[in-house]
């Protein structure tokens, strides 16, 4: 079939404006599972002058303390439909129907390739990520339908000029280098869709949740293109955000790695393993039987592991008997399992590879400083 010269015309300015950077509109998928095959089919994030970043609807956003992922640094986004917001509900959201939460895993490089393990923010706030600084890994999608979340992994290319649905997951081996030169390679996991959802169960048998953007994660400044703003108030002012109580009424985690005046290592201990252990260590999560409770509502005590002997016995003990024995780390489990890369011993049990030495490093110096001891 012959085109008209008219629609050959306007196909060639269709490609041209695709190719000077067009931004795309994000993708509103309320139910059904044609889901976009490459990520820049959900109209998220852009690929512009060899940078990455969101586009102009979607907000960046980041936690007081995250989940450790092997040392991968990650740009978090949300977006909802317009006129929609999500409703403050006692420090969880209740997210509109066809919000889409995406989180992009990416490694700090220098001038050679070399992956770099370091805490230094590489996000421009204008720019986004420079491309050339930064190896892309992959980016989960996370989009709420009329039957609830669905969790969504895309790898991204060599090139990083595109990242594909790969719902049976993908592993990657990688080589990281830290501060004093010291390489470590591993093997990085991209979980399958199935891996998304049992860590993202918080209440088991429940469906999937957000683990990250809730009111005690966010409360936070963040450095907007605009100027630095707390999280919750910008969202709100964006029209994101409904029914937020004052901040001082707003629950807080310790921020990672630089904690705030007042925040306590006690509070940071906490922070931590809320963030790392608490999705699934609570009275409805999947770690329910084990009957060790390390989320944020939980009360120190037995059932947070103190002096309490693990209801699993064998190697993921590391021979220790209380999961929490205070004064010695050295005879906790909690700090044996964190501290092991060993598959059945280690937790997390998912989303990791390596020990995070700082989280474990934090945790010793935490139990220690506990007073008394187990009889």
């Amino acid at each position: 079939m012959t085109r008209a010269p008219h629609a050959w015309l306007s196909l060639a300015l269709a490609v041209a404006l695709a190719g000077c950077g067009q931004e795309a509109k994000p993708r509103y998928q309320p139910e059904g599972d044609d889901y976009p095959q490459t990520l820049s089919g959900w109209g998220m994030l852009q690929l512009a002058d060899g940078h990455l970043k969101p586009v102009a609807q979607v907000l960046p956003y980041d936690l007081n303390t995250p989940l450790f992922t092997d040392y991968a640094h990650k740009l978090r986004t949300v977006w909802m439909p317009d006129g929609q917001s999500a409703k403050y509900a006692d420090d969880h959201f209740d997210y509109p129907l066809g919000t889409v939460l995406t989180k992009t895993f990416y490694y700090p490089t220098d001038g050679a390739g070399q992956l770099l393990e370091n805490a230094q923010d590489d996000r421009d706030p204008q720019q986004g990520l420079d491309l050339g600084k930064v190896r892309l890994i992959e980016t989960r999608v996370l989009v709420k339908q009329k039957d609830g979340w669905t969790a969504l992994p895309y790898v991204w290319d060599a090139k990083q000029k595109e990242a594909t649905l790969e719902l049976a997951g993908d592993s990657q081996p990688l080589e990281l280098q830290d501060a004093a030169g010291k390489k470590v390679s591993f093997t990085y996991m991209v979980p399958d869709a199935n891996q998304c959802s049992e860590c993202h169960a918080e209440h088991k048998g429940g469906g999937i949740a957000p683990l990250g953007p809730k009111a005690r994660h966010l409360n936070k400044d963040f450095v907007y293109a605009d100027g630095s703003d707390n999280q919750l108030n910008h969202w709100q002012a964006r029209g994101f955000l409904s029914g937020l109580p004052a901040l001082a009424q707003v629950p807080q985690n310790a921020l990672w790695g630089h904690p705030r005046a007042g925040e306590t290592l006690d509070k940071q201990a906490r922070s931590y393993l809320d963030a790392n252990c608490g999705h699934c260590h609570n009275p409805k999560g999947a770690g329910r039987t084990s009957g060790l409770y390390l989320d944020a509502r939980a009360e120190f005590g037995v059932n947070y592991g103190l002096c309490k002997q693990p209801v699993a016995a064998g190697g993921g003990t590391g021979g220790r008997l209380e999961d929490i024995h205070p004064g010695h780390p050295e005879l906790s489990v909690l700090t044996y399992r964190v501290g092991s890369d060993k598959p059945g011993d280690m937790m997390p049990e998912l989303g990791r590879t390596l020990v995070h030495k700082e989280g474990l490093e934090m945790l010793q110096r935490w139990i220690a400083s506990l007073p008394g001891g187990c009889t």
